[in-house]
């Protein structure tokens, strides 16, 4: 609700174009819907929009209430005249309804199936909320006294009593202290936020303020009965210590800590007793028998009022509730009365000196409605409350159903209401003792109202002692809220018990669709927990009734699929369930599903499904084979039942060494799998003839990784065999490539000889050479006592790497290796034979003979280093051009080129013998030039460094007082008749340290140095040159540093 800024000139106290809007609901079916009315010149009366009406539970009530500080009543003389009218005019319709309804009455009993059938779908709908009484010592405090006051922290819970005490409990109901600082009923109870300190008001008109963690605490004497109090916020942290109270007195007083002790300030007085006070920021909300006003602290004004219903039972009888739920919007519930006022900053306006001094706030009513019963407390339903993902759709109920559980809207109220037991509490001064005996209260209830008036749910709570209480003596607060200021709970007091509210989570949820046999819903909301990381919820006992009633309709798939989660790590479960499958023909259906690790079944299980698939899918038996680990079956057992089955299709497949022929894809697959398990078994010599006759690359796999190597000694040439048809299947394969078969025997030398290897290959004489030449490549030294066999090997199928082996092996025979390559005319390796076996001359003459290569001529005598060599090929070469040219272009240290020339006869014509020529001499020219270059710069550099050197000897140097001698490592100027020898090294010592110091002339006297014979002073620089001379021939070596470091100087 929201009005203009008052007019006091006005006399209904509003100006000439106030508007108000209220909201509620209406409807005489149940439904609940939003009422507007708007009121738009007061002045003239006239009414816009009139569509009020009254619920049966739940009746909306337009309040016109004036929200400005200054005004007292909301509506007054002609303004009160019209809204009068407004509400007359819907009590009328409410008539005619009700008139409607009475017509209808008739018709009631044609009904009643169909309400049967509303009965029964509300028995299906799921509750909102879920109760447990407090536990811990609460009863025990309780035996002989009665609660008065409640107030929970995030860590504490203060219960206050009728005998003054006040009991700190923790959330799990233990007792932590309890101490008494009154000697009448504790009327209210407040935590400040960070719960340092705990507030009371009692009855016998103290204030006391008491520090649970230490033992600061404050006391203030009102003189009369206090009912209500606050803290300010962040009270353990401020300076101020602020408290607010109020009571009988009527005044509402600040006491504030200052310099000199605590100040005491009156906000308000004058207006009945204080019923109930709320400080949230910098507002204060308190409630007196006029209404609700609310001062903030920031401006130090009070931002607005709002009247108390004119019609209201007395407030000492129905309490009012003030609530903060956030920082501006206020529930107020007073009597049968809610409404929500919602604080906004005052729209700036241009500056005048009526609007100077109006407070900074507007308050606004954007909810207002009347319930049916009394309200002992209201509090805002958390999100976490009506999560609607927890429950399933149902349909709305009326908000006058005395009992329902329909899923609560996002923003709605939890009301704690009270419902008297005698309705004429407001003729109270009736002369009827019957009228006036009290009667026996009714069971209190918890609603849930939606913002729109709508009562969404309604639970009886079954306190113990109802029947003696008022609504004063119950009071609603919530707790445990966390950092997203989501609640956990409410807590419901009466003066012998608390009751716990809580949400109803998703375990409830679930418990709740399994009592319907929903199980598939109920599993799916396990599954949901178990994605959101939250406490779960035992699957087992859900999962089996939902999985017996699938068998029960036949849908085997649907139930394999739960048992995951059914099972669990139940074994014997597992196994039941598996053999019920099996015998209704389903096991196909749960083999998907059965666990191979955790849990681990018994090996029947498994070998009954492998049989299973022996019988029916055979490539599903080699999968689950690879798939599953071996050690949870009996490996023996499966490979005779395989073995058999073998058997009917080759029975004699294993008799033979040779390779098979290609078999029926079965056959093959059931040699696989035997392959597998005799390799899972340890006993990889069984799987090996498999791998080999079902032509299996990992045969050589299994040969390493089971070190079969000694098994496959008398297996050669069949593994080199299988190797290369493997290796033939691939397109250009070259003949000459080692395999992996090659590659294993040369690896494992030691467990397969070689010897042997080259018994069995010696039929297959180019796998020989490539056993043979892998080897040589590993190890030259290993074919020692096969090398003649390779050469012949080498000539046939490798001719070009025989001259390669020739150079590295010396195992060979010469003789018989040069009449191999005489055989096959290999005319370079013959050479090179030739040259190793002496015959130089003769290979020499090959090579000019036979191979006519000048530069291999002259290579092969560069390699003998023999004159009489090269003296041959000039002779050879004196009548053959092409060698002349080629021994000019490749003239060297070994052959002078005069020699070379004077034998070129006369008239003989070779070609190309100009630029040969010319190149010898350019070469010539360029050594020369490349002496005298490199001449050239020797002798600069050692001219630059004997400079150098001359110029460090000879340059001075600074040394200071404190150098010291490094002979004797004291200081050098020890005396001024010490005499000081400077090396050209740069060490300086002492002059004594030298062999021949006794030989030294006596240093000249300073003074006398320094007189002539013309008596005239000077340097005495001849004496000192004449001095150094005579110390400088006496010396018979250099610097004794030096010569102990074994240098010269």
């Amino acid at each position: 609700m929201s009005t203009d800024d008052h007019d006091p000139s006005h006399p209904n106290g509003l100006n000439g174009h106030a508007k108000i809007t209220g909201e509620g609901c209406i409807g005489s079916n149940g439904a609940s819907t939003m009422t507007a009315i708007a009121v738009e010149d007061q002045v003239s009366g006239e009414v816009l929009t009139n569509n009020a009406g009254v619920g049966p539970a739940v009746q909306h009530i337009p309040q016109p209430v004036l929200l400005d500080a200054n005004t007292k009543s909301g509506l007054h003389d002609d303004g009160l005249a019209d809204i009068s009218e407004v509400w007359a005019n819907g009590e009328s319709e409410e008539a005619d309804g009700e008139g409607d309804n009475n017509k209808d009455n008739s018709n009631n009993d044609d009904d009643d199936d169909e309400e049967v059938n509303d009965d029964d779908e509300d028995n299906d709908e799921e509750p909102a909320l879920k109760y447990e009484r407090f536990s811990g010592a609460f009863h025990d405090l309780l035996k002989r006294d009665s609660a008065s006051a409640l107030a929970v922290s995030n860590m504490f819970l203060a219960l206050g009593s009728h005998n003054g005490f006040v009991h700190i409990l923790d959330l799990t109901g233990q007792r932590i202290k309890t101490f008494k600082p009154h000697t009448a009923s504790v009327i209210d109870i407040c935590f400040d936020s960070t719960a340092d300190f705990i507030g009371t008001a009692s009855m016998d008109g103290q204030v006391v303020i008491h520090s649970i963690t230490g033992t600061e605490s404050y006391v203030f004497d009102m003189k009369r009965p206090l009912r209500s109090l606050a803290l300010e916020p962040n009270f353990a942290k401020r300076g101020s210590r602020a408290v607010v109270c109020g009571g009988m007195a009527g005044t509402l007083v600040m006491h504030e800590k200052g310099w000199l002790g605590h100040k005491e300030t009156v906000l308000h007085s004058g207006e009945g007793p204080i019923w109930h006070i709320q400080w949230r920021g910098n507002l204060i909300a308190w409630a007196n028998d006029v209404g609700v006003k609310i001062y903030d602290t920031a401006s130090q004004t009070r931002i607005t009022y709002i009247e108390r219903q004119p019609d209201s039972p007395r407030p000492d009888l129905f309490k009012c509730t003030l609530h903060w739920q956030d920082d501006s919007t206020l529930l107020i519930a007073w009597a049968d009365m809610i409404k929500v006022a919602r604080i906004r900053a005052r729209p700036r306006t241009s500056t005048s000196a009526a609007s100077a001094n109006l407070p900074p706030f507007l308050v606004e009513i954007t909810a207002f409605f009347q319930l049916d019963c009394m309200i002992a407390g209201v509090i805002p339903l958390s999100s976490v409350m009506t999560d609607q993902s927890l429950l399933v759709p149902t349909h709305t109920r009326s908000a006058s159903t005395s009992s329902s559980s329909t899923v609560p809207a996002p923003t709605s109220l939890l009301v704690l209401a009270y419902t008297p037991a005698d309705t004429l509490f407001l003729h109270e001064a009736t002369d009827d003792r019957a009228m006036q005996a009290r009667k026996t209260a009714e069971r209190p209830e918890l609603r849930i109202i939606s913002r729109a008036g709508e009562e969404l749910a309604v639970d009886a709570l079954s306190v113990a002692g109802f029947q003696s209480w008022g609504c004063n003596d119950y009071t609603l607060v919530e707790f445990g809220q966390n950092d997203t200021g989501k609640t956990k709970g409410y807590l419901v007091l009466s003066p012998k018990d608390v009751i716990i509210v809580r949400p109803r989570d998703r375990k409830d949820h679930i418990t709740w669709l399994v009592e319907r046999k929903r199980y598939e819903e109920a599993l799916e909301q396990i599954e949901i927990m178990e994605t959101e990381d939250t406490e779960t919820v035992d699957a087992t006992e859900i999962g089996r009734r939902y999985i017996e009633h699938l068998v029960s309709e036949g849908e085997y798939t649907k139930a394999a699929k739960l048992f995951s989660k059914v099972c669990g790590q139940d074994t014997k479960r597992w196994e039941d369930w598996i053999f019920v499958f099996a015998q209704k023909q389903e096991l196909q259906a749960i083999i998907p599903y059965i666990p191979t690790d955790t849990p681990r079944l018994d090996h029947l299980v498994y070998e009954m499904i492998l049989a299973h698939f022996l019988t029916n899918d055979r490539q599903a038996l080699q999968r689950t084979i690879y798939e599953w680990p071996k050690d949870i079956y009996d490996i023996s057992a499966v490979i005779v039942a395989i073995q058999s089955e073998l058997d009917r299709y080759v029975p004699s497949a294993f008799k033979s060494t040779a390779l098979l022929v290609p078999v029926a894809p079965d056959t093959v697959i059931l040699m696989e799998c035997l392959a597998e398990l005799y390799t899972a078994n340890r006993q990889p010599a069984k799987a090996l003839p498999f791998f080999i006759r079902l032509r299996r690359p990992n045969v050589f796999e299994l040969i390493r990784e089971h070190n079969l190597f000694t098994a496959v000694q008398d297996q050669a040439l069949l593994l080199v065999e299988f190797d290369h048809e493997l290796m033939s299947k691939g397109e250009g394969t070259d003949p000459n490539k080692r395999g992996i078969a090659i590659t294993l025997l040369v690896d494992h030398i030691h467990s397969i000889p070689i010897p042997r290897v080259v018994q069995q290959l010696q039929s297959r004489s180019r796998f020989l050479f490539l056993y043979l030449d892998a080897l040589f490549d590993k190890d030259t030294h290993l074919i020692s006592d096969f090398a003649d066999m390779l050469v012949d090997l080498y000539a046939e199928y490798a001719p070009a790497k025989l001259i390669d082996f020739l150079r590295a092996s010396g195992y060979y025979s010469l003789e018989a290796a040069y009449r191999i390559c005489t055989e096959r005319d290999l005319v370079p390796e013959m050479v090179f034979l030739l040259g190793r076996m002496g015959d130089n001359k003769k290979a020499l003459h090959l090579i000019i003979e036979r191979l006519g290569d000048v530069n291999r001529a002259i290579d092969f005598a560069k390699d003998q280093n023999d004159d009489d060599l090269w003296e041959d090929l000039l002779k050879y070469s004196e009548t053959r051009p092409p060698f002349i040219r080629g021994l000019l272009e490749n003239v060297g240290a070994e052959i002078d080129p005069i020699r070379l020339i004077r034998r070129i006869k006369n008239g003989l014509e070779i070609p190309g013998l100009k630029p040969a020529l010319i190149k010898i001499l350019q070469d010539f020219n360029l050594q020369i030039s490349l002496l005298e270059g490199c001449q050239s710069v020797l002798h600069g550099d050692s001219s630059d460094l004997a400079k150098r050197l001359h110029r460090d000897q000879t340059s001075g140097f600074f040394i200071t007082s404190k150098a010291i001698c490094p002979i004797c490592d004291l200081p050098l100027q020890d005396s001024p008749s010490s005499v000081l020898l400077l090396f050209l090294c740069r060490h300086i010592v002492h002059a004594r340290h030298v062999d021949c110091a006794d030989e030294f002339p006596p240093p000249p006297d300073p003074v006398v140095a320094s007189v002539t014979l013309g008596g005239r002073s000077n340097r005495g620089i001849s004496n000192r040159i004449a001095y150094t001379a005579m110390v400088r021939a006496k010396l018979r070596q250099g610097c004794p540093v030096c010569n102990r470091e074994g240098q010269r100087t």
